[in-house]
């Protein structure tokens, strides 16, 4: 799998505990901007919400060629994970000091 895009930033602020690959839902045209990478994760974060994650603050911009509506750059985006992986997310968040 081709890695589109990286939060350097992250990696430098932050100390990264695990690292999952998961697959995101999003609009045709955000799919096209990505394949043309234009994305940048230097704001967004993770939440858990009732099982569920959620990638917030991923910017993707619109999409040129676009005929239709375009949507919030910044909308909320459910992650595609396991339930396994979002129950031990979920272990890792109720500890004190840690965040996605």
């Amino acid at each position: 799998m081709k890695i589109i895009t990286n939060n350097r930033k992250a990696l430098h602020d932050y100390q990264v505990l695990d690292t999952y690959e998961a697959g995101i839902v999003l609009k045709g045209s955000e799919a096209k901007s990505l394949r043309q990478g234009a994305a940048s994760l230097s704001d967004a974060h993770g939440e858990l919400n009732n099982g569920e994650v959620y990638l917030f603050n991923l910017h993707i911009s619109p999409y040129r060629f676009n005929t239709g509506p375009s949507s919030n750059p910044k909308r909320r985006r459910k992650l595609l994970l396991n339930m396994r992986e979002i129950k031990k997310l979920y272990g890792l968040v109720q500890q004190k000091g840690n965040t996605l």
